[in-house]
């Protein structure tokens, strides 16, 4: 009790307590008063006093009448209505119902709806009893339920409530109709009880799930009943406004056409990642071979079961495509296929590198020939896509195969082969989307196949000019062992081989002298093969003029711009020339930005390896530099390698640890191993695709992407005696002691025949220097698969061939010299010059 004597309202009447649940009451708000047949308020209920804010001490006893603020309206006709009219029709009908605005405590006019009845208790004196109610909120109550009943009346969604216990308490007819039932039949029943089993168990887990978590569950798509169509179906659970669980709320849409939509959405998506996929798979190959396998390969399993790649034999090797249709009985050639499945049947059917015959009036025949698809969708069509009685057609069945795809591969308007792509049973048969599908990957592969096909016949070209550039047939000159190598390269991971820039030659030069190259010139193809046969024919020539290494290569590096591929593609070529002396075991050699020779020398039991350290130089092609030579003394037996960098270099490693790896296995040979053997062992070890021995060109593949040449030289000298030498003044009795001398040598070596005709071209060349160099004169006779006669002096200016008059006294020498000899020269020493002949053995 307050301090006026008046009784505190009950908690609970001014809202929810803690622990007891709530209702719509509470929500509404509705107040209850009560009035003497007078009008003075006899009751004021705690609610009216949150409704109007009037507390019950300050109200009760008094009159209604003066709180009102305006004419109530009656809710049956609307029409204003007197305050006595109320009392009037409560006493006349003991009911009343109507709008009151009154007003509330602050001042302002509150709008209620007030439901008032007479009530005359037994034995006392009778009283009114009115309920009322804020319009405010009773209309939001009004307008919730109006929206919830327009919803579940008009919503193209599938809508119901369930309970806790998993019963439909209210449905609508979109839901009825998506369940295949009426609402009377779903009302009141589980899951179980309207829907098939399968789809009943998903949903009844969904549902005791959202209620135990209180987790939403939206757009679980799952079968529709009947299993014709998708249902997308959510789930949230319902409470109070005191948290207390009262059930589950659900919606269900159909999402076939959506579900459909997506799923050719998701088709499309696959089938552009196919091609990508392939276009990617098949972008960096140039060997058909391994084109039609990797295509088969990517397109089983994703796209068929069974696929296999089948091409003219003239496009597997090259060759020239068919002009006009399918040449007149020729078979196809099975270069891909693959299999979901392996087994005999499989292997017989699908086995690589058979060929195909294709019997004409066969779907296969008519697809060859016309270039237009064919598409299979049936075993009933299977059977007749080829004559009756085909084994290939009856493997198929075997194999369960009751759909086939047959597309031309073509390329620039021709035909190159066939893709042929089939399923077996379990799998869909194909349809017009995969038809197009299939069209658009033949149509890449074939462009991949013919620039395969053209690049196969560009690199046969390219090999076949190389092999004609490269020396037929290497000399054995006295005192060298020579063996080679030459292996193309792979271009890119390629299989096949490739021809490049590298190139060896071994050049005789006067005096018993031979001339070891080894060069590269940058790039591959035909380019770089027929560049390299220009700079080997300028070496070649330029080695019959008898330079010094340093000066040849300057001379080379001079005609750069003239063997250049043009003005864009400047010519660039490395280079090692090495000139070696028998007769003296020198060797003299200049690089032009080659990598380092390598001299092997006997050591004990095994061989010590070390780079000839010569001036490096810049490779050809860079114009104003200088070249040097380098000339050391090789001991008897040592070996000069020489190679190109495709040997040592080798991606992801510095070009120094292939050098260091080729030293090392070198050093680790026998004493005095056989060249052949040495040449054989250091491709092996370090390039597996090296050929067969003495082969310049190997038929197999080689594992590096650059080509290899390789040249070992073993050096030697002259057999014992097989040289002599003098040197005499220049005075005259010089000739006389020539001719002496050079026929003792002679009948020691058992060549007297030859007397008498190199007494008399040693004479003539004696007879010059005497007259004109005033200086020694060296006499040097050697006896190789020839014999060579040198003549030497201080004189720097070579004598020339000239015509003598009949009156002259001199001139004929050299003249005879030419006419004589089988061959015969002049070089440059380090003072004065050399002039030689040669003359044929016995």
């Amino acid at each position: 009790m307050d301090e006026d004597g008046v009784n505190d309202p009950p908690k609970a009447f001014h809202g929810a307590v803690e622990g007891v649940t709530t209702s719509l009451l509470d929500t509404l708000r509705v107040g209850v008063v009560m009035f003497d047949t007078d009008g003075y308020v006899m009751l004021w209920s705690p609610t009216v006093e949150e409704i109007l804010g009037w507390p019950a001490d300050a109200m009760v006893g008094r009159h209604y009448g003066g709180y009102l603020t305006d004419v109530p309206v009656e809710a049956s006709s609307g029409a204003p209505a007197p305050h006595g009219e109320i009392y009037r029709a409560i006493r006349e009908n003991g009911y009343w119902r109507g709008n009151l605005l009154v007003r509330h405590r602050d001042g302002h006019t509150v709008e209620v709806e007030a439901r008032a009845s007479l009530l005359t208790p037994p034995d006392h004196k009778p009283f009114i009893l009115a309920n009322i109610v804020e319009t405010s909120r009773l209309r939001a109550v009004e307008q919730d339920l109006a929206a919830l009943d327009a919803l579940f009346a008009t919503s193209p969604l599938g809508i119901a409530v369930l309970d806790t216990e998993h019963r439909y308490v209210r449905a609508n007819e979109a839901l009825a109709r998506l369940n295949g039932r009426t609402v009377r039949e779903t009302l009141g029943r589980t899951v179980h009880d309207v829907l098939p089993r399968a789809v009943a168990d998903t949903l009844a887990q969904i549902q005791s799930l959202v209620l135990e978590t209180g987790r939403p569950v939206v757009d679980t798509v799952l079968a529709a009943p009947g299993g014709h169509g998708w249902h997308s179906v959510s789930y949230g659970r319902l409470t109070s406004p005191d948290g207390r669980v009262l059930g589950v709320s659900s919606t269900v849409m159909d999402v076939t056409e959506r579900r459909d939509a997506m799923e050719k959405i998701e088709r499309a998506r696959q089938r552009l990642k196919l091609l990508d996929d392939i276009g990617v798979a098949l972008g960096d190959l140039l060997d058909v071979s391994r084109i039609a396998s990797r295509l088969a390969g990517a397109l089983v399993p994703r796209f068929a079961d069974y696929s296999s790649v089948m091409l003219y034999g003239t496009v597997a090797h090259g060759g020239e495509l068919p002009r006009t249709g399918r040449p007149a009985g020729a078979p196809l050639l099975q270069l891909g296929a693959a299999a979901k499945d392996r087994g005999p049947v499989v292997e017989r059917m699908l086995r690589v590198g058979q060929d195909i015959a294709l019997e004409r009036g066969s779907v296969f025949e008519s697809v060859l020939t016309s270039a237009a698809p064919h598409l299979v969708m049936s075993r009933e069509e299977l059977v007749s896509a080829s004559y009756p009685g085909d084994p290939r057609v009856q493997t198929a069945l075997d194999l369960r195969i009751h759909s086939l795809t047959v597309v031309p591969l073509r390329a620039r308007g021709t035909v190159l082969g066939l893709l042929l792509l089939s399923r077996a049973e379990g799998r869909a048969a194909f349809d017009r989307d995969d038809l197009a599908l299939a069209m658009e990957l033949a149509g890449r592969a074939g462009i991949s196949l013919d620039n395969a096909r053209l690049y196969a016949r560009e690199r046969e070209s390219a090999l076949m000019l190389q092999r004609s550039l490269m020396p037929q047939q290497v000399p054995s000159p006295p005192g060298v062992q020579i063996a080679y190598r030459y292996v193309p390269g792979g271009s890119h991971g390629e299989a096949e081989a490739e021809a490049g820039g590298d190139w060896f030659d071994v050049i005789p030069l006067a005096g018993g002298r031979v001339a070891l190259v080894i060069g590269d010139v940058m790039g591959h193809g035909l380019r770089a093969a027929a560049t390299m046969g220009q700079l080997r024919t300028a070496v070649r020539t330029l080695a019959a003029l008898d330079l010094p290494p340093d000066e040849l290569l300057h001379r080379v590096n001079d005609l750069a711009d003239d063997l250049a591929q043009g003005p864009d593609e400047p010519l660039m070529a490395t280079c090692v020339y090495a000139v070696y002396d028998p007769s003296t075991r020198r060797c003299t050699l200049a690089t032009a930005g080659h990598v380092p020779p390598l001299l092997l020398t006997g050591r004990g039991g095994g061989w010590e390896v070390a780079p000839v350290e010569a001036p490096p130089g810049a490779p050809l092609g860079v114009g104003g530099v200088e070249f040097e030579s380098l000339s050391l003394e090789v001991e008897e037996g040592a070996v000069l390698v020489l190679y190109t960098d495709g040997l040592i270099e080798h991606r992801g490693e510095d070009i120094t640890e292939g050098l260091d790896r080729l030293m090392s296995l070198l050093g680790g040979l026998p004493a005095q191993p056989f060249l052949e053997d040495v040449c054989d062992r250091v491709l092996g070890d370090l390039d597996p695709g090296a050929g067969p021995a003495g082969s310049a060109v190997p038929p197999g593949p080689v594992g590096s992407v650059d080509d290899v040449a390789l040249l070992l030289a073993r050096l030697g000298g002259l057999p014992e005696g097989s040289a002599a030498s003098w040197n005499f003044p220049a005075e005259t009795r010089a000739v006389r002691r020539a001719r002496e001398a050079v026929r003792g040598v002679l009948r020691g070596w058992g060549l007297e025949a030859l007397t008498d005709d190199t007494v008399l071209l040693v004479s003539e060349l004696v007879t010059n220097s005497m007259r004109h160099a005033h200086g020694p004169i060296g006499v040097r006779m050697v006896r190789g698969t020839s014999l060579l006669v040198e003549v030497s002096d201080p004189l720097p200016v070579p004598p020339r061939e000239r015509t003598a008059a009949p009156d002259d006294e001199g001139g004929r020498g050299i003249r005879l010299v030419a006419r004589g000899a089988r061959r015969w020269g002049t070089r440059h020493g380090p003072i004065g010059k050399t002039v030689w002949f040669e003359l044929g053995l016995p």
